[in-house]
């Protein structure tokens, strides 16, 4: 059976394909995916019978699409599953730190290097998926379409979210985004945010004379310790995603770490930056934080914002919202996700969680517009920082999941 053939070893070919991934750097800022692009384009030009396209979206941001079908269609409209990753990375840091090559290396079986985890191996393994139905296209119906941004790290506007409004085959029934993650947790959903700016303004003052002064950063510390009330505001999430969370806890948190279910119910509160005042010995006249606030499925982003606009009414202080995204999911009873945890449990022969995602991705932007989507990837090993890491194993099973899911999709309707 054809199917069968989707489960073959592919993991010389993902090595020598991330590896080529990280030799074109992209890190994000300045976001140049150029030549990450192209050398993503030639491997997907040696796919039989796909179809290759690069859409820059800015003098650095350069997105790609690739499509392959199936034996069909026998039906309209086309069935199509959409396969989705992000080239950019974050960037090296300080070089000194790094005890292997940021531009790409193997030492058994982890393949070390800037973006490595997130999320060049994982477009390895979309691509070996890819690859997988394109040798057996009699076999299928529909399309596959792998889609790649180029500006995941700074939200996705030149990036998924262009392809979405500009390329119609960037669009389909189902979106499959090996972002890291863990071979054992199928993510359905994700939580929201607001990024929020506050200033507080005071007079300054002699810091023995702190009478005639008023001090900016006690005002805006008063108002941080409002915005961290919001920790408390009530969460209405559905039954079925309160469910998820429950009974994935025995195998997502030793993963992910102890608590993650609770995050992933609750508004959480982030003071990222504080800065203010130049002395000691002086009041500080002018003060400023930005805070990231994590939203839960069960709440809004205008719900909270009513509750700023309520806590932060007080003299001296004013805000914005830098960014802003609302809580989303794919229903974890659905197709799609059923059909990505089964496959997951036929590669690693182990039971699989299914379960929100802390972090955020551009599986947003699918989800925004109606697509059923799931993150599905490797565990990643120092993301963002020195000797970033990921398991050459476990992107062969991300590369088979991907494929045999992709295959149970597009088969045609009994």
């Amino acid at each position: 059976m054809n199917r069968l053939s989707l489960a073959t070893n592919r993991q010389a070919q993902i090595v020598t394909h991330t590896l080529a991934l990280l030799r074109a750097a992209s890190p994000n800022p300045p976001g140049d995916t150029r030549a990450a692009a192209e050398v993503a384009a030639s491997l997907l030009r040696a796919v039989p019978g796909a179809e290759v396209t690069l859409h820059a979206t800015s003098d650095t941001v350069t997105n790609l699409v690739a499509r392959i079908h199936g034996a069909g269609p026998s039906h309209h409209p086309v069935r199509r599953v959409v396969l989705n990753g992000h080239l950019d990375t974050y960037p090296v840091g300080d070089l000194s730190a790094w005890t292997t090559n940021p531009a790409g290396e193997l030492r058994d079986d982890r393949l070390y290097g800037r973006g490595s985890a997130d999320m060049k191996g994982g477009i390895a393994a979309a691509i070996a998926a890819f690859t997988a139905l394109a040798e057996i296209p009699g076999s299928w119906h529909g399309e596959l379409v792998l889609t790649l941004a180029g500006d995941e790290e700074t939200m996705g506007p030149l990036g998924t979210r262009w392809l979405l409004d500009n390329v119609p085959h960037a669009s389909g029934n189902a979106v499959l985004i090996p972002d890291a993650g863990s071979p054992r947790v199928v993510r359905f959903g994700e939580k929201g945010f607001l990024w929020l700016e506050l200033e507080a303004r005071g007079r300054a003052a002699h810091g023995a004379h702190v009478h005639l002064g008023e001090n900016a950063l006690e005002r805006l510390m008063d108002a941080l310790f409002s915005v961290r009330a919001l920790t408390g505001l009530a969460v209405d999430a559905p039954e079925t995603v309160r469910a998820a969370i429950g009974a994935s806890k025995t195998i997502s948190e030793p993963l992910a770490g102890p608590g993650e279910a609770a995050v992933l119910g609750a508004v959480t509160v982030n003071v990222g930056r504080l800065e203010g005042g130049t002395s000691t010995n002086l009041v500080p006249d002018v003060a400023r934080a930005g805070v990231d606030i994590r939203l839960p499925v069960g709440t809004s982003c205008a719900a909270v914002e009513a509750a700023l606009a309520t806590a932060l009414v007080r003299p001296g202080l004013s805000y914005t919202v830098q960014r802003r995204f609302e809580p989303n999911h794919t229903d974890p009873a659905s197709t799609l996700i059923r059909t990505v945890a089964a496959a997951a449990r036929e590669v690693t022969g182990e039971d699989v969680a299914v379960n929100m995602r802390v972090g955020g991705s551009d599986a947003r932007w699918f989800r925004m517009a109606g697509l059923p989507t799931v993150v599905y990837g490797p565990t990643p090993h120092g993301m963002g920082g020195p000797d970033e890491w990921v398991s050459v194993a476990e992107l062969d099973q991300v590369a088979r999941v991907l494929a045999l899911t992709a295959f149970d999709l597009l088969q045609e309707p009994a």
